[in-house]
């Protein structure tokens, strides 16, 4: 495996394996890497010759500069678990390297950005679509790996993708969980041992919804119902419930069989931001 660490090296990597014929798979991730990044790994390296995994924590997604701050980093445990998985480059770049000047573009992904994440987190999705962007260009994969728990960010992805013609196949992996139904995520690292505990309520909140529209109730009774489960544990603040539409994200006043949707949550708890989201397909 080897480990780039500037645009121009990158660039030049992947350059020559096109010329050579070679087939080529990015994962973006920031790091702090789980089952979750590393289902994405091995995934890519049975479908593509080169597979590409980028570290790198991306100042201009963050809306609270402690999250950033505190956002774990740990580039040396992450090399060892990236090698046997598959991994063939690691791009490890610094914040001068991806940003030698400030970003002035704006990005409006319209509707898909206006609700949940979007209204919670401003400008959020500017700067994932910002370092997406560029490491895409940087990289130029046939393929690009991510995983379903940031829903909507994949949403977002798809749209960038579309919209500015990227030669390139997204391909998306279900939320991995731990055996009590947390959804493996970066930032649990930071969860207190107390807060661990209650934690899988966000997934059972989740199934407690979705087993209710199931059953017939209606979309605002399921979201009712599973906002109050969770408010029900004083730990946790709610950020928002809500149940959309799986394509368009627009929150749904009534649902009816057949129509794919997704139940999507943000909560805060013991001083860590959590989302989490369960899939209703037809």
């Amino acid at each position: 495996m080897e480990i780039l660490h500037t645009a121009a090296a990158l660039q030049a990597y992947t350059e020559n394996c096109r010329r050579a014929g070679l087939r080529l798979a990015l994962v973006p991730t920031m790091g702090a890497l789980h089952e979750g990044h590393l289902q994405l790994v091995r995934a890519a390296a049975q479908a593509c010759d080169v597979v590409i995994v980028s570290i790198f924590v991306n100042p201009t997604q963050f809306n609270n500069p402690d999250d950033f701050r505190l956002y774990p980093r740990l580039p040396e445990a992450d090399a060892n678990l990236l090698a046997p998985a598959g991994c063939t480059v690691l791009f490890l770049p610094s914040v001068e390297e991806m940003y030698p000047k400030p970003s002035v573009m704006k990005f409006d992904f319209g509707a898909l950005e206006h609700v949940m994440e979007g209204t919670h987190r401003p400008g959020h999705f500017n700067g994932v679509a910002t370092v997406v962007g560029k490491l895409f260009h940087l990289s130029r994969p046939h393929q690009a790996y991510f995983g379903q728990k940031d829903w909507q960010q994949v949403a977002i992805v798809r749209q960038m993708v579309a919209d500015l013609a990227f030669d390139l196949e997204l391909v998306s992996f279900p939320t991995v969980r731990e055996a009590d139904g947390l959804a493996m995520s970066s930032r649990n690292r930071r969860l207190p041992a107390e807060a661990r505990t209650v934690a899988p309520r966000l997934y059972a909140a989740l199934q407690l919804a979705a087993e209710q529209l199931r059953q017939g109730a209606s979309a605002a009774a399921a979201q009712q119902a599973a906002s109050a489960y969770i408010l029900s544990e004083p730990a946790f603040t709610l950020e928002y419930f809500e149940i959309a539409d799986a394509h368009t994200l627009q929150p749904l006043n009534s649902w009816q069989p057949g129509q794919p949707i997704v139940v999507c949550l943000a909560a805060h708890l013991g001083g860590v931001r959590l989302i989490d989201n369960l899939v209703l397909e037809p």
